[in-house]
């Protein structure tokens, strides 16, 4: 088991994966303040569907990544490991993922 260890639910990244990570959501952050500020302005109803959208895909390709990462990971250190779990645990999310 690399990183995830199933009774404490962390994970230790490296400092590429988590500087990735963490700059995409920086600018997802700032879509985000963007949304919020046109809001404010009282912009059209459309323009901030268009952001809105545009922020949602964002997130959903953080989220492509970093289940990328965990099934590369994770999931593969802990089959290897006989932890059939985690399974278990990356079927839970899909579903969530697939609501």
């Amino acid at each position: 088991m690399e990183n995830c260890n199933c009774c404490h639910k962390t994970k230790k990244r490296d400092e590429e994966e988590y500087k990735a990570l963490i700059n995409r959501l920086s600018r997802i952050e700032g879509q985000i303040r963007g949304i919020k500020g046109m809001v404010e302005k009282d912009a059209y109803c459309t323009d901030i569907i268009t952001q809105v959208a545009a922020a949602t895909s964002a997130l959903n390709s953080f989220n492509k990544e970093l289940l990328s990462t965990h099934i590369k990971t994770c999931v593969a250190d802990d089959i290897k490991a006989g932890n059939m779990e985690t399974v278990d645990d990356l079927l839970a999310t899909l579903q969530k993922l697939m609501k």
